[in-house]
């Protein structure tokens, strides 16, 4: 039923019914905000941050596809905007640090006890190991944030191409990380599927 009510919310939030947003919204910017704040260090960038993700969702409603897992979708464009702030700031290494110090302070059982930096590093190198074009375009998708269509556009190929390349680099990683620690596969789950 839960599945049945996700599509429905998606479908409505793509034919422009704000209400559907304001559920969205209602539903996710606590735990976006908090996720954000935990690393930013302060309210008005974590703020930021949700009202960035949240004006990106209503731009690009259209592309949201019903069997999106929003949790997961959500929280990867919040992680995206996160280093994308780091790295205007000139603070990659701190936000590194501070995902350090913060995975061991973190309860255990929630998403937010993987120590993401380990863990980047890990998924980065079975990344590395895909075909160039495949890898091109699981980077733009997955750390860059654009959606396929704005890939489709920027490499000259269809949508469909695009959506194929990301499915088989997803496959190929979760093939991949099956013999690794349950948190790269709880961190793979949440953020990049």
């Amino acid at each position: 039923m839960e599945l049945h009510n996700n599509n429905l919310l998606i479908e409505r939030v793509k034919s422009g019914d704000v209400n559907a947003f304001d559920q969205l919204f209602n539903t996710y910017s606590q735990k976006l905000y908090a996720f954000a704040l935990r690393y930013l260090k302060s309210e008005a960038d974590a703020e930021e941050v949700v009202q960035e993700l949240f004006l990106y969702i209503w731009k690009n409603r259209k592309d949201l596809r019903k069997d999106t897992k929003l949790q997961s979708y959500f929280f990867t464009i919040a992680y995206n905007l996160i280093k994308k702030h780091f790295r205007k700031r000139g603070y990659h290494q701190q936000f590194l640090d501070s995902c350090d110090s913060e995975a061991e302070n973190i309860d255990t059982a929630s998403y937010e006890s993987v120590e993401y930096k380990s863990v980047l590093e890990q998924i980065d190198r079975v990344i590395t190991n895909l075909p160039p074009r495949r890898r091109e375009i699981f980077i733009k998708s997955r750390k860059e944030g654009m959606n396929s269509n704005e890939i489709a556009v920027e490499l000259g190929l269809s949508r469909g191409t695009v959506d194929n390349q990301i499915s088989e680099a997803l496959k190929y990683i979760r093939a991949q990380l099956k013999s690794e620690h349950l948190s790269i596969l709880l961190f793979f789950e949440l953020f990049l599927f």
